[in-house]
């Protein structure tokens, strides 16, 4: 039972925002969307959820194509938030709890729960627009999640979130994938894709340059990192054979190496030199990843 896209294309005139897509997410998985802004992952999200139709291809929700009476299975946060300024928490949640066919007594028992869980409960009276941004992003989120979705769908979930709040969202996204929902997100932090998915894909242009497991994705891309912090200058290591990438820091040096023989190279050359206080071989970021493949760096 899974979301399944399957040779999607979606055209607007002359202008192709995706093309070509073919995903299969699995139940029960978090997977992780990525792709600068105009690579066709918010135009994706609303072919999921039917809000605009494909030019070419399917999309199924557990072997289902996706109308109205899949929509109480499904919850979405936008990333144009979308509550109305003037309404108090407590009302708006409500309103559209019971679109999703839930009744009063359950919605309050779950806002209270989601409002205390936050660290706000005494939200729940206030109208919108008396909320800081960040507590307005709670509430988008509760609305999102209070009727139980099997499919969640969060695009830029932690956006002008501080890091507090962002550590509180992380851990209700994880609970709720521990509870049996599929959770689809975007993100522009690559460390958040990495914590939290266990699967990926990266969108350029509308296509997917790269789609898969997070581990077998970095296994795959080969290239390692070196992190050499030293007191003498390791700059020279920039022209050594292996080595196709090098930046300063603070403290030394950051690398990127061909592979794991070119690491031990690298050790064996620069420990005659003098002391090091550190020298560690690491994976290579999705940052890193992302570079290579797409040509620019995310933000």
């Amino acid at each position: 039972m899974s979301l399944n896209i399957q040779q999607v294309t979606k055209r607007f005139g002359q202008f192709t925002a995706v093309d070509q897509l073919s995903l299969d997410i699995p139940s029960g998985e978090m997977f992780g969307f990525l792709g600068a802004n105009g690579a066709g992952k918010t135009t994706t999200f609303r072919m999921v959820l039917g809000l605009i139709d494909a030019s070419e291809g399917q999309i199924t929700w557990k072997g289902k194509k996706i109308d109205y009476s899949t929509s109480p299975e499904i919850g979405y946060l936008p990333e144009e938030r979308g509550l109305y300024p003037k309404m108090k928490v407590s009302d708006q949640i409500v309103y559209l709890a019971r679109l999703r066919g839930m009744e009063k007594k359950t919605i309050m028992e779950e806002l209270n729960y989601w409002l205390d869980r936050f660290n706000v409960p005494q939200n729940v009276n206030k109208k919108v627009e008396e909320l800081s941004k960040g507590n307005q992003q709670k509430i988008q989120f509760i609305a999102s999640v209070i009727h139980k979705p099997s499919l969640l769908i969060l695009d830029e979930p932690f956006s002008g979130l501080d890091p507090v709040n962002v550590e509180l969202l992380k851990d209700a996204v994880r609970e709720i994938k521990n509870n049996g929902t599929t959770i689809v997100f975007s993100s522009h932090r690559m460390e958040h894709v990495e914590e939290l998915c266990e699967s990926l894909c990266i969108m350029h242009k509308g296509r997917p340059v790269v789609h898969g497991g997070l581990k077998e994705i970095k296994r795959s891309f080969g290239k390692k990192n070196v992190v050499i912090h030293s007191d003498f200058d390791l700059l020279y290591l920039k022209d050594m054979k292996g080595v196709t990438k090098l930046k300063e820091t603070t403290e030394g040096v950051l690398l990127q190496v061909e592979s794991e023989d070119a690491a031990q190279s690298v050790f064996h050359d620069v420990v005659q030199k003098g002391f090091l206080r550190k020298f560690e071989l690491e994976e290579p970021s999705l940052n890193d990843i992302f570079i290579e493949k797409v040509g620019t760096s995310y933000e």
